[in-house]
């Protein structure tokens, strides 16, 4: 076994360990937002050790190039998907703009602060 086949092992089983391991907090947790940040790793560390794992295997060249791409944009995007499926959560439960929530209906102007009876 080469060096480059023993780094792409390594790294897919590091990757498909972190996805199953996603994979079962989803089906253990009982609350959205626990399965929310059980499943955060399996899109910003599952994905892009598969896709290093894939790059590593296939060596240098166009193809390589393409799967880290694509790993990347698995990171960026599961970062992203999460943090918008949070905020339509936390809008579908009626928490927007309570005490706590930071960020959620005020965006920081005098306008807000007098909504909530604040000068």
């Amino acid at each position: 076994m080469t060096p480059r086949q023993l780094l792409a092992l390594v790294l897919l089983v590091a990757g498909v360990a972190a996805l199953l391991l996603a994979a079962v907090a989803l089906v253990a947790l009982p609350a959205p937002y626990q399965r929310l940040h059980a499943l955060s790793p399996a899109s910003s560390l599952g994905a892009p050790l598969t896709a290093l794992a894939v790059a590593a295997a296939t060596g240098p060249g166009r193809a390589a190039a393409k799967v880290l791409v694509i790993g990347l944009l698995l990171a960026v995007g599961g970062a992203v998907t999460t943090m918008a499926v949070a905020r339509a959560t936390v809008r579908s439960e009626g928490h927007e703009g309570h005490e706590g929530h930071e960020g959620h209906g005020d965006r920081g102007g005098p306008e807000g602060h007098e909504r909530r009876g604040e000068k």
